[in-house]
């Protein structure tokens, strides 16, 4: 097992591209996403705002085969309010959903005080395409997934809930990852029936990952 992912440049803009570009529902024009992005994270440079981007992106750097159409900043109430070119269209105590010039942008906002200790505790700084970005470590994105779980499930949304198992797994079985304190850690956050399915959920991941390690030692 590596506790470090090798270190690699992913470019934000293609991976964001292609994703549109195979999903025939998109109604962003395909030619601009490149440069939105570039623009997006320039703006966010040159206003000096505070964030961290989480998501399949930064995902990308710990395990192969996803994709993604959007963005997925950690970001304060009040960083928010320096980049009002960021139409945001959605907004609860959680979560927000913004808009930069067709550019979809998904929120974790820090006044959910997991997110909060994501962004100040499990961070590292990644090259994607020449550009150091602030982005969740790889047990920032454990966390991350872990506590959407339940709220997946009671939302029957199962083909996310396929993926991020499967996301999970991924990174169980390439990275050593203290889940014991990450769910330690979770109790403050979820009640006591989801912090119990989350151990079920890990059980089964667990089994599959030694089912896979014998396998392959046949």
């Amino acid at each position: 097992m590596s506790t470090m992912p090798k270190p690699k440049s992913i470019d934000v803009g293609k991976i964001i591209q292609y994703a549109h570009v195979f999903n025939v529902r998109s109604t962003v024009i395909q030619g601009d996403l490149e440069q939105l992005v570039t623009d997006f994270f320039d703006l966010l440079e040159s206003r000096r705002v505070s964030y961290l981007l989480a998501g399949d992106v930064v995902l990308l750097n710990y395990v192969s085969g996803r994709n993604t159409e959007d963005l997925d900043l950690i970001v304060s109430i009040s960083a928010l309010k320096q980049i009002p070119e960021l139409i945001v269209s959605h907004q609860d105590q959680n979560f927000g959903r913004g808009n930069y010039r067709g550019l979809q942008i998904d929120l974790l906002l820090t006044q959910n005080t997991l997110f909060e200790q994501v962004q100040r505790h499990y961070t590292a700084t990644m090259n994607f395409n020449g550009r150091m970005i602030p982005c969740s470590n790889v047990e920032g994105l454990v966390l991350l997934k872990l506590y959407a779980l339940p709220s997946l499930y009671r939302q029957g949304d199962f083909d996310r809930v396929a993926l991020y198992e499967t996301d999970l797994t991924m990174l169980l079985q390439h990275y050593e990852i203290d889940v014991r304190r990450l769910m330690k850690l979770l109790e403050a956050h979820l009640n006591t029936n989801d912090i119990e399915s989350l151990s079920e959920i890990l059980s089964d991941i667990q089994a599959r990952i030694k089912r896979f390690k014998r396998s392959s030692r046949q």
